[in-house]
């Protein structure tokens, strides 16, 4: 696929076949992960993924604002991606914690993996890290940022229309609508 092509179709998928992930697919989703930009180049993230069916079936537990199409997803899906992060390897400025946006930045990398090779995923923030900690021996200085199920798509979803761009992109300044 070609980058726009993979950005365009990148949606959020909670249907998916229980096919297991090509390895090679996989190997491919982790190291376009790993090639994200981190403050100060440290990689204070980390990935756990999951196929084990018990855990799955915890994990979607967890989930804050729980529908059961998200729950569905993440148990019926061959794999559930979760990035961690310890906040002590990232920065901190302002009260921005970057260890936040590094992680953002590396799940986005590997979601847009995931699409382009024939996967669909669903960004999953609202969750009980308490919860998630216990379930797969998370250390206590990580802290649990997303989770998004992985796998092949079983429904017929495209992207969400576009947005208007005036009222999102500026130019100079908030007064002035790029066009």
């Amino acid at each position: 696929m070609q980058f726009y092509d993979v950005i365009q179709s990148r949606t959020s998928v909670k249907k998916f076949k229980t096919t297991p992930i090509d390895k090679n697919k996989l190997s491919r989703m982790v190291n376009a992960a790993m090639m994200a930009p981190s403050w100060k180049n440290h990689t204070s993230y980390k990935f756990i993924l999951v196929d084990d069916v018990g855990q799955k079936d915890q994990l979607s537990q967890c989930i804050m604002n729980a529908t059961n199409d998200a729950m569905d997803a993440v148990i019926q899906a061959p794999m559930v991606a979760v990035v961690v992060a310890n906040p002590a390897e990232s920065g901190i400025i302002a009260d921005r914690q970057y260890y936040q946006v590094d992680s953002g930045i590396a799940m986005e990398h590997f979601i847009l993996a995931a699409t382009n090779e024939g996967y669909g995923t669903c960004w999953i923030a609202s969750i009980d890290e308490d919860r998630i900690r216990p379930i797969l021996a998370i250390p206590d200085n990580f802290r649990v940022v997303a989770m998004t199920p992985i796998g092949e798509i079983s429904e017929n979803k495209s992207h969400y229309p576009q947005k208007d761009i005036g009222e999102y992109i500026y130019l100079n300044n908030w007064k002035n609508a790029w066009k």
